[in-house]
């Protein structure tokens, strides 16, 4: 996700289209670090809230980890009720390779389900060094996500 709040394109500087109305969001949290992504997901709908998608049309589904939030979003883009799904996680490094794996692994998923499916996702996994890092990002983080997938909803809806 790049910088959500900035309001012009880099063709021309046309305003971004931030309005959630009428649009229908899927949201795939991780549990694990619970605490964190709580805090992601309760800034992300606040944001959603603010852009005017309603709640009746958001759908809130969790899972274990990081590495299984991609079979969720699959599972809610095959269904095509969904004009953007987010996913939402905290990977801190550990010091094993298992963070690479689940940080590698985690991304790559999400690119391809959203590119395979061709709906936006919004990756708000963070993958941070320590909990400090996790917990100065996670409300940044989960309003940009909702910001970036309302976006990327219009957008796509004007290409299409």
């Amino acid at each position: 996700m790049q910088d959500a709040d900035k309001s012009s394109s880099q063709s021309g500087g046309q305003q971004a289209r931030i309005d959630g109305r009428d649009l229908r969001l899927g949201i795939v949290q991780a549990r694990f670090n619970a605490a964190l992504t709580d805090k992601l997901a309760a800034s992300c709908l606040a944001e959603l809230h603010t852009l005017g998608v309603e709640a009746k049309h958001i759908k809130h589904v969790t899972v274990p980890g990081a590495l299984e939030v991609a079979l969720a979003l699959s599972a809610l883009a095959e269904s095509e009720d969904f004009d953007a799904l987010i996913a939402l996680g905290c990977i801190i490094r550990g010091e094993t390779y298992h963070f690479e794996l689940v940080a590698n692994e985690s991304g790559a998923a999400v690119t391809r389900i959203s590119l395979d499916r061709e709906v936006p996702i919004a990756n708000a996994i963070l993958t941070v060094e320590n909990e400090t890092q996790a917990w100065a990002r996670a409300e940044e983080k989960g309003r940009d996500a909702a910001r970036v997938a309302v976006e990327m909803a219009n957008l796509m809806e004007d290409l299409s």
